[in-house]
């Protein structure tokens, strides 16, 4: 990696573990702020190896007990949605987040609209919206905030529903051999891991 992408990444990091700022969102302002116009953007691999540096200088005393309330939360969230086999995604499962980090579960069902009742039937508030999944191809994403008194903030989560059928292949390992999604069941195993 070049010396600019290197420097956006560190930037980026930053504005990621601090401010919560989704990957896209923490490039775009650091290349502002480095007053750069058509930059070569670093891959989020390598911002995600900044953010893991960044972590480990500045925030290795909290980050691990953030960490692990996150992934309480997405269990007890992966339990009420258990018709729908979420699975857990992003920062919580590959343990890079921090209490900003938004928990992002992926359901795969048969009726995508099933999810949303389940939710009315729940009493839960959210905000549907579409985005770009791990196919790159749209799809439905609801989005709610839960209070976290462990945290002392809101803790966003974002349910993207998936056809059934984009359950094939979802398990593959990405290009550094990590599972990219964990089961509820693999979610419990990391929480014992670190109980230990």
């Amino acid at each position: 990696m070049n010396d600019v992408k290197a420097e956006i990444a560190a930037h980026a990091a930053r504005f990621i573990v601090e401010e919560g700022l989704p990957y896209g969102a923490a490039k775009q302002r650091a290349a502002k702020q480095l007053a750069l116009s058509r930059p070569e953007w670093p891959d989020n691999e390598a911002v995600e190896a900044a953010v893991r540096e960044y972590i480990e200088l500045f925030c290795a005393d909290t980050q691990p007990t953030e960490l692990r309330v996150l992934r309480q939360l997405a269990v007890h969230w992966m339990q009420r949605l258990l018709a729908f086999r979420p699975h857990l995604a992003g920062a919580v499962w590959h343990g890079s987040a921090t209490r900003l980090s938004d928990i992002d579960l992926q359901l795969f069902c048969d009726d995508s609209k099933a999810t949303e009742i389940a939710l009315i039937d729940h009493g839960v508030r959210y905000q549907p919206r579409s985005v770009r999944g791990f196919h790159g191809k749209l799809v439905d994403c609801l989005s709610l905030n839960q209070a976290c008194a462990q945290l002392q903030c809101q803790v966003g989560i974002h349910l993207q529903v998936y056809d059934h059928d984009d359950f094939r292949g979802a398990l593959k390992p990405d290009s550094q051999g990590r599972t990219p999604r964990g089961t509820i069941t693999a979610v419990q195993a990391l929480l014992e891991k670190t109980a230990q």
